[in-house]
């Protein structure tokens, strides 16, 4: 008789050459899209027996023996070979998730990273705490500040405002009004969890009743409404290093929300103000100056700005319109410390666009001695396109 099973290579969308690897990958893939406690209520059922066919093709293809077996004589192989629950033995779950530290150590690891915020123990076997058995680290938080180019070059200290929640003084985070204490939760009898049982599986999901934490308030505390932390707002200094870019991402450890087993942390997020004449590039700056066409032709001092205030610059004479010119370490400090950058310094020659008489005169007794007063175009013209 021919076997209704599906293939176990196409139960977790492999092909059948893939590696021990991938097929842990896929499994874990799957594991988490299909867990019946992710699913509404009424998918429930259908999501269990997908997670039963699941895990089934995982237990034989993570399985060299068993695998080999499937591959020479399919279904019909391993049904003679092995009863049903026996499929299932030796087969090795937690590897879907090694090497990560924590894991088989009665709690944590993968499984609390993956599985955790779920609310559920994926073969209900204990190795992950619940919430009444195990404390929670409080939440990150996001908060984002700008600052000028100025600032970014040289550091600069902040007071930043942050909102978040902290552990209630009133009860000291229990919830239960100050006198009162929390009682056993009668459903799940402190666990935190229910199990449910079918053959084999066994399906641990958070209880309903106490929502994980394994206890009951009956006197909740007025401050916080039996929460066990209340919302504040708090001005906290952040010191922002020189060289700091745009998407800069800084962690102040400590300093997000609060949680059973300590705060989380805060995570400060630079944005820097356009400038109204300098441009970043890296570590160096480039801005633009005007210079007149009498300072290009002779050359002489020019008037910089710099992010430190003004500097003055030689140009040599002759200098064209579109030269560049670098000043060394004028730019913005590397943040690992690997230096200064520079400033670099675009030069934009204006010609004028009116001349006096006296002016005029003496162009074109330039252009005279130039040997230009022949030709059909003007000195003046010539200069412009030169410059332009």
């Amino acid at each position: 008789m021919m076997s209704t099973k599906r293939d176990y290579y196409e139960i977790l969308g492999v092909s059948k050459s893939v590696s021990l690897d991938e097929i842990k990958k896929a499994y874990r893939q799957m594991a988490l899209r299909h867990h019946p406690d992710r699913v509404p209520d009424e998918q429930k059922k259908e999501a269990e027996e997908k997670f039963k066919e699941i895990s089934e093709a995982y237990a034989v293809l993570s399985d060299s023996n068993k695998r080999s077996l499937y591959d020479q004589y399919g279904h019909s192989g391993i049904d003679q070979k092995y009863a049903y629950e026996d499929i299932f033995k030796g087969a090795d779950f937690s590897s879907v998730f090694e090497g990560m530290s924590g894991f088989g150590s009665g709690g944590g690891g993968i499984f609390d990273e993956i599985f955790g915020d779920l609310g559920f123990d994926i073969f209900g076997g204990g190795r992950r705490r619940t919430r009444g058995s195990g404390r929670s680290r409080g939440r990150d938080l996001q908060i984002a500040e700008e600052i000028s180019l100025e600032e970014a070059a040289s550091g600069v200290e902040k007071t930043i405002t942050v909102p978040r929640y902290e552990i209630c003084s009133t009860c000291s985070g229990s919830g239960a009004k100050p006198g009162t204490k929390k009682a056993t939760c009668p459903q799940c009898r402190g666990s935190g969890k229910t199990v449910v049982s079918s053959g084999f599986f066994q399906l641990a999901q958070t209880c309903s009743g106490c929502r994980g934490e394994g206890s009951i308030i009956r006197k909740p505390c007025t401050d916080c409404n039996g929460e066990g932390r209340s919302k504040v707002t708090r001005r906290i200094k952040v010191k922002i290093p020189a060289g700091v870019d745009a998407g800069s991402n800084l962690r102040i450890r400590g300093e997000g929300e609060a949680g059973t087993s300590g705060r989380g942390d805060l995570y400060v997020i630079i944005e820097v103000t356009p400038h109204s004449i300098f441009a970043r590039h890296g570590n160096d700056i480039l801005t633009e100056i005007s210079v007149s066409l009498s300072k290009a032709i002779l050359g002489g001092e020019v008037e910089v700005p710099t992010l430190n205030g003004k500097v003055s610059m030689k140009i040599p004479s002759g200098t064209q319109s579109g030269k560049v010119f670098r000043m060394k370490q004028k730019g913005i400090a590397d943040i690992h410390g690997r230096g200064i950058g520079d400033e670099l310094v675009r030069v934009d020659v204006q010609i004028p666009g009116k001349l006096t008489a006296q002016q005029r005169k003496l162009i074109e007794e330039f252009a005279r001695l130039s040997g230009e007063n022949g030709s059909k175009e003007s000195f003046t013209e010539k200069i412009k396109k030169t410059f332009s």
